[in-house]
């Protein structure tokens, strides 16, 4: 486009000013920056001037609610991305729905799947009266990382699917900049449901189908982390396959892979570092006893903001008619990766009873 669209950012936290900001400094000739809001104005400015050292020399600081009624009314701005806690995301995109402006939110779509379908008829109401759909998109950059893309790709080369396992052995301890974050402590799942949907997003990505039902025991045994803080859950793909999902919130020795054994062969993908470089490494094993190795680097949250910002360019220049976005950052997708936890979660609660997943 001749002229970028601008776009704000609503939050001001740990994840905008470690990634949104240095991620969208690689593609700043996409758009153009105009504002960052925070509920005050001191973090509203730490974030502003970590952008200003960037390669936005002009983006404005807009903090309370005059702030954000500033970005609501400001015509210029066609887009927000709001990085909020996991409790208000959901209530604050709607709110600039509501306004007319495209929405990339962070993850988790929402808290539980009762906000789910709360929202989702606000939102069908929001379109009905609006001239053109406004985009709602869900930020998980796991669906746009090349190592699950790719890996998908291989799927047809292990054969018919026998088993898949989900083994996530994290590293929230006080060292982590998000081990003290007030909302998540205070989240239904805690750092499970938080952390888990990428996880959940990957495993559906690379298998290319839904989890219809599962069967999860949960736990809660280091006591410096909400609970719970581990999960194993058995669950049943739409294919017929079944498999494994196992999380330890805290490790102190962690490990991330998933792993797909088919009757041709089997792939993996393990997260790691390769010359220095954090990202994933997909292994390949074949029938023949013989092994192919790919490193992709880190860059889902790249590809999905350039890939937002694509959308949004092209369905402000079909003003007047819905525009489908890629299928990957709707909300519906992000929806479907929290469904699966909430069963694993109310599962656990259960004493490992079957929970189907809600469909969307």
């Amino acid at each position: 486009m001749t002229n970028p669209p601008s776009i704000a950012i609503i939050g001001a936290g740990i994840f905008v000013r470690t990634q949104y900001i240095p991620r969208l400094a690689e593609i700043s000739n996409l758009f153009n920056l105009k504002a960052i809001w925070s509920r005050t104005e001191e973090s509203a400015r730490g974030a502003v001037e970590i952008a200003r050292g960037k390669c936005f020399p002009e983006v404005e600081c807009k903090w309370g609610d005059k702030g954000l009624d500033e970005i609501i009314q400001d015509e210029s701005i066609l887009a927000v991305a709001v990085v909020l806690a996991g409790q208000i995301q959901v209530d604050m995109s709607l709110k600039l729905l509501k306004a007319g402006k495209h929405v990339l939110q962070e993850k988790p779509a929402a808290a539980s799947i009762d906000e789910i379908e709360t929202v989702m008829s606000t939102y069908k109401t929001v379109c009905a009266n609006s001239p053109g759909q406004p985009i709602w998109a869900v930020a998980e950059n796991y669906r746009f990382e090349h190592a699950f893309v790719e890996g998908n790709k291989l799927l047809p080369e292990i054969g018919d699917m026998m088993t898949v396992q989900v083994i996530v052995e994290g590293s929230m301890n006080s060292s982590n900049p998000y081990f003290s974050s007030s909302w998540r402590r205070n989240f239904t799942g805690g750092f499970i449901l938080d952390m888990g949907v990428h996880f959940i997003a990957g495993l559906r990505m690379l298998v290319g189908c839904d989890v219809i039902s599962v069967s999860a025991k949960i736990s809660h045994v280091d006591k410096t982390l909400p609970p719970p803080d581990n999960i194993c859950s058995v669950f049943q793909l739409e294919n017929g396959c079944s498999g494994v999902f196992v999380m330890v919130v805290s490790s102190r020795s962690p490990k991330i892979h998933w792993r797909l054994v088919g009757l041709k062969g089997t792939l993996q993908i393990d997260r790691g570092m390769d010359n220095g470089q954090h990202g994933y490494m997909v292994s390949f094993y074949g029938a023949d006893g013989h092994s192919k190795n790919w490193f992709y680097p880190f860059s889902g949250v790249t590809e999905e903001l350039q890939t937002f910002l694509h959308d949004v360019s092209h369905a402000n220049l079909k003003k007047g008619s819905n525009y489908e976005i890629e299928p990957r950052l709707s909300f519906m997708e992000g929806a479907r990766d929290v469904a699966v936890l909430d069963a694993m979660l109310e599962s656990g609660m259960n004493n490992g009873a079957q929970v189907q997943v809600k469909k969307f």
